[in-house]
Order: structure tokens, then C-alpha cells, then sequence
């Protein structure tokens, strides 16, 4: 690093931050630390031998692919004029053209 861009870095920051590499937490440091609540520890992350346990809904065993497809304007408005869910039932009319097997939820 150039000397010019060492004293750019020096200028940006505003601490002495060799005081605080040398800086050890005490016990009395330790004190001011909040008591975990129930919530805390809820919204924790988990680990177990060293890797993330994952929390929420599993991973569908078939899940849906992200594409782009282009349609008529005339099919597209006539699901979107249905109502909410207007994809999953493209998605159930191309199973039925090509006739696939019902998907499960």
C-alpha cells in the first residue's frame, strides 16, 4: 500500500484502532451485558457440528423452477381475470395438455 492511500485509509477513520486491538474485555464489561431472554434465544441461530441447522418450512422435494415464458396477451388475461392464483392454474392447464400426473401442494 502507497503512502498516499495509508494516509487516505488513517484519515477515514476516527479511532486509535490499536487501542482498541489491545483492548480485553473484564468482568466488569461482562456485567453490563443483558440477561438472554426467551426471544433472544428464539431468534438465535442454531448450529450443530459446526453447521447451520435450518429453521422454517423444509425444502419441497420437487420444488418449482423460475422461467420466463411468453404468451399471448388474449391467454394471459384470461387467468389473470380469474383471480389470485392465475400461475398455478396455467401451471395445471400446461400438466393437463401434456398430460402429466396431477402435481402435489
Amino acid at each position: 500500500m502507497t503512502k498516499r492511500k495509508r494516509a487516505l485509509k488513517s484519515d477515514l477513520v476516527k479511532s486509535d484502532l490499536a487501542k482498541i486491538d489491545r483492548h480485553r474485555i473484564g468482568a466488569a464489561e461482562y456485567a453490563e451485558l443483558p440477561e438472554w431472554t426467551d426471544a433472544m434465544f428464539e431468534a438465535a441461530d442454531f448450529h450443530r457440528d459446526g453447521r447451520l441447522v435450518r429453521r422454517g418450512r423444509p425444502p419441497k422435494e420437487h420444488p418449482k423452477v423460475s422461467t420466463t415464458l411468453r404468451l399471448d396477451a388474449e391467454v394471459l388475461d384470461f387467468f389473470r381475470a380469474q383471480g389470485p392464483g392465475w400461475q398455478t392454474r396455467i401451471n395445471q392447464a400446461l400438466r393437463k395438455a401434456a398430460k402429466l400426473k396431477t402435481a402435489r401442494a
